[in-house]
């Protein structure tokens, strides 16, 4: 089950996005032969995720999203902070609309919690290109 959450900023999902994207996270978890737990997908600003990031990971600076990873062996569970406000700068930054930042950065954390890690380049590598191979299945 996924669960959608806006704290602390003004953005709004677009009518249809949360069913379209809970299909498509449902999907990927399949392709990645795992089982979806529940998931909590949380928009807020850079203020609260700034928090987070130095609370739980010593980072003092701001990041467009932090993953709390609860998985068991056989399911995923976690929840995905997101920054709105590291979205639409992203977009910006890259020429890309911010929805579809949003969906690059939801489905990052989705990655995550399907055990992908982004720390060195060949993990990077290839978690950019399943970034890339899922996208296109949305």
């Amino acid at each position: 089950m996924i669960f959608y959450h806006i704290d602390n900023t003004k953005f709004k999902f677009p009518y249809g996005f949360k069913k379209r994207c809970s299909d498509w996270i449902n999907k990927t978890v399949i392709k990645e032969n795992s089982q979806l737990g529940t998931i909590n997908i949380i928009v807020t600003s850079d203020e609260l995720l700034l928090e987070k990031n130095i609370e739980y990971l010593n980072h003092n600076f701001y990041t467009d999203i932090i993953t709390f990873d609860y998985s068991s062996k056989d399911k995923i569970f976690g929840d995905l902070f997101i920054s709105y406000d590291r979205v639409v700068e992203n977009a910006k930054q890259y020429e890309n609309f911010t929805i579809d930042e949003l969906k690059r950065v939801i489905i990052h954390g989705i990655l995550h919690l399907l055990g992908y890690k982004d720390q060195t380049p060949p993990e990077k590598a290839i978690m950019t290109q399943k970034e890339n191979f899922y996208l296109k299945l949305f």
